[in-house]
């Protein structure tokens, strides 16, 4: 199991209602780490998943439902889940994503 970074964790806290952090946290950790095909190759760390991580979690749309989707389309093939999130063609998409939204959700508070 590979924990969640700083910014994956704040992407959770901001995306799902309060009471759903924990499982969503959880179901990130457990569910989309070093277990899914391939990952192991890479030597995985909190940093380098986060490309696939925040792809679940665009997906996910804050609703736990479709992180369990997203998290089996990762399990299926994690390429796919990066094309599916927008960040198959550029190695930072996912980085500006998170950053634009949170930049978004400080403001509004």
């Amino acid at each position: 199991m590979i924990e969640l970074s700083e910014q994956t964790a704040e992407l959770v806290w901001r995306l799902f209602e309060k009471s759903d952090w924990h499982e969503a946290a959880l179901l990130l950790e457990n569910e989309c780490s070093d277990n899914l095909p391939l990952v192991r190759q890479w030597g995985p760390t909190p940093a380098s998943m986060e490309r696939l991580r925040f792809a679940t979690l665009k997906l996910s749309d804050g609703k736990i439902e479709k992180l369990h989707t997203a998290l089996d389309l990762a399990k299926k093939n994690w390429r796919d889940l990066l094309m599916a999130a927008g960040f198959g063609h550029r190695l930072d998409a996912h980085k500006r994503w998170a950053e634009n939204l949170l930049s978004v959700k400080r403001r509004a508070c």
